[in-house]
């Protein structure tokens, strides 16, 4: 089979052949149909961030397949999705709902190989049924690109109609905070250095866009309506994780979805005074993919604008290079085409 493999810092993929992958018992073999491209994966290629499983490893966390050997549940033919971590479902975290920090996670292009290649073989507990409304290859992105805004809005932030919220980034993560905080009810205020990303915010159900490249924001918040309940960071530098701090109203909560393992300056003292609330945010529970798969089909979430462009597995440089250029919020490879 056709794979495209992490093996060093050369910032690309290698195309590879290697043999299909023989499922062990309780797991089933997946014929790939379309895998999304990550800003984690581009942490791997270009941050020197490591991969729990040493290279080569084949990454690739946002997957949708077809089933071809059939387990206890799933049978030969289904359609479906692969959540980007496994979890153990017996730890402390497991066992009170909180299965997205699993003591002993698995994570698919990490921890093990994943689904940059043209078959992949996972464990049946895990894989989840794709409703027949929603299209296999852009429900790829339900994995990782919805599935975690969901996680971070609903679960985390807990925003409530009629909020002023602030989202810092609108890529492809983003952008579903936007559209998921707009679907609450909220007064959402997307801000990014994209105006074309703004643009889609804007008919995602962003009230406010600004572009602070090209505007001010302190005085634009003074303009606009004040201060905010609650920010998202969705970009994972230090200075925008300081600036969506500094837009918080009294009780407000920060929501941190972006990576990054530098150091970040943050008075405390605003912290106490005003009852503020920082709030890190990663990954979903498998509990909510069906709330989603419903919001989906009922057009409360909407995936026709979030996926760019397809490419073929063997494109997969040029796909990273769009994204790594911010030219899009979303690519995908559809390893079997």
């Amino acid at each position: 089979m056709k794979t495209a493999v992490l093996k060093d810092q050369s910032k690309k993929l290698y195309i590879e052949d290697m043999l299909i992958p023989k499922p062990d018992k309780n797991e089933l073999l997946i014929k790939v149909a379309a895998c999304g491209l990550c800003h984690t994966d581009l942490h791997y290629l270009d941050h020197g961030v490591s991969t729990f499983k040493k290279p080569p490893v084949i990454l690739g966390h946002e997957a949708t397949g077809i089933v071809m050997s059939g387990g206890e549940v799933f049978k030969e033919g289904d359609r479906v999705l692969l959540p980007p971590v496994f979890t153990c479902g017996n730890c402390k975290f497991c066992l009170s709902e909180r299965e997205n920090i699993c003591q002993n996670m698995i994570m698919l292009g990490n921890s093990i190989d994943g689904a940059f290649a043209q078959f992949i073989k996972v464990p049946e507990k895990d894989v989840m049924l794709l409703p027949d409304e929603i299209p296999l290859e852009e429900g790829c992105i339900i994995a990782d690109a919805i599935s975690t805004p969901y996680h971070a809005v609903i679960n985390r932030a807990k925003v409530k109609p009629s909020e002023r919220v602030i989202v810092f980034g609108c890529g492809g993560v983003g952008i579903n905070v936007v559209q998921i905080c707009a679907m609450l009810k909220a007064e959402v205020i997307a801000c990014d250095i994209d105006n074309k990303k703004l643009d889609i915010a804007k008919e995602l159900g962003a009230a406010l866009t600004i572009n602070p490249a090209e505007v001010e924001l302190k005085e634009f918040l003074k303009q606009n309506g004040g201060l905010v309940d609650v920010a998202f960071e969705v970009i994972g530098k230090p200075e925008t994780i300081e600036a969506a701090f500094k837009t918080l109203n009294k009780a407000g909560r920060l929501c941190v979805i972006g990576y990054t393992n530098q150091e970040i300056k943050i008075n405390p003292a605003k912290i106490m005074f005003f009852e503020q609330e920082i709030l890190g945010s990663i990954g979903c529970r498998p509990s909510d993919f069906p709330k989603i798969f419903d919001l989906i089909k009922d057009k409360k979430i909407n995936l026709d604008k979030l996926v760019s462009n397809k490419y073929k597995l063997d494109e997969i440089n040029l796909a990273f290079e769009e994204l790594r250029d911010s030219k899009v919020l979303r690519n995908i490879v559809l390893p079997n085409v």
